[in-house]
């Protein structure tokens, strides 16, 4: 996905992210059932993707179709996708698959934050989704099973949670939907994408820091302190050296860097003077 598309899906995963806190397997069970019914009709997916209709009114179909069908908060996440710009038909399903795993990818992680940190949720949903595509991968059977185009959904999705019966609640959901409705490709490879995703969620929990020279505990203390209280969680700090940074420090926390290092403020003045 890229260009119009690219940005209208960053721009939908800002907007679901003050929603995650809360988020519930339901929420997420709604947005793949929408999901179905866009993939099913492709009239649909042609009037969402339509650009000589406004936002207003793509988004007003969706609220008709689903309105007491699902609830009003998935109804209007997927009303908010509708009224956003698309450069292809199947682009916005793309983007609701990705807003769907973001929910439930989200409850893994809100179950272990709210007592220590949620790495390990995020971590033991990524257990179970790797444990799934490990255990197909050995098995012809097993992969000629999930593939065979005449099987039910019920009975794919029987035959997975078989294969990884502890898995948790939210490997299921993620496990279901792959097998159930694999979109065009292998059940296996949207797991595995699924697991791509968990594992960028996890990278809001790592700070990675980079300095010139070892911190002492004390100061480790002090910046471990003083990032928790920044991020408003518990994160796990990984330390490294570059004696190239000359001074200060450089920590990134997910996709944001917060750079103070010698090196950089030097950089930062070798451009003003050629400006």
């Amino acid at each position: 996905m890229a260009g119009v598309s690219s940005e209208s899906l960053t721009k939908a995963l800002t907007e679901l992210e003050a929603k995650l806190p809360f988020a519930s397997l339901q929420l997420a069970k709604e947005l793949f059932g929408i999901l179905g019914t866009v993939d099913s009709s492709a009239g649909l997916r042609r009037a969402l993707t339509d650009p000589s209709r406004s936002g207003e009114e793509k988004s007003a179909l969706i609220r008709q179709l689903f309105s007491g069908k699902v609830s009003t908060e998935a109804a209007e996440i997927v009303a908010g996708l509708a009224s956003s710009r698309w450069a292809s038909a199947r682009d916005i399903g793309d983007a609701l698959e990705t807003l769907a795993a973001t929910v439930v990818i989200a409850v893994a992680e809100n179950k272990s934050a709210v007592s220590a940190s949620g790495i390990t949720g995020l971590e033991v949903l990524e257990n179970d989704l790797f444990s799934f595509n490990q255990t197909v991968a050995s098995s012809h059977e097993v992969q000629r099973a999930l593939s065979e185009p005449q099987a039910s959904a019920a009975a794919k999705i029987n035959l997975a949670e078989r294969l990884v019966p502890g898995a948790s609640e939210e490997a299921k959901v993620l496990i279901g939907q792959a097998v159930a409705q694999p979109r065009g490709i292998k059940a296996t490879r949207l797991v595995a994408r699924f697991a791509e995703l968990a594992a960028k969620r996890q990278q809001r929990w790592i700070a990675t820091v980079t300095v010139a020279r070892p911190l002492t505990d004390a100061q480790l203390s002090r910046l471990q302190s003083g990032l928790n209280s920044l991020y408003g969680r518990e994160l796990k700090i990984n330390v490294k050296l570059d004696p190239l940074l000359i001074g200060g420090i450089r920590v990134q926390v997910g996709d944001e860097v917060l750079d103070a290092s010698v090196l950089t403020r030097l950089g930062e003045l070798q451009r003003q003077l050629a400006g």
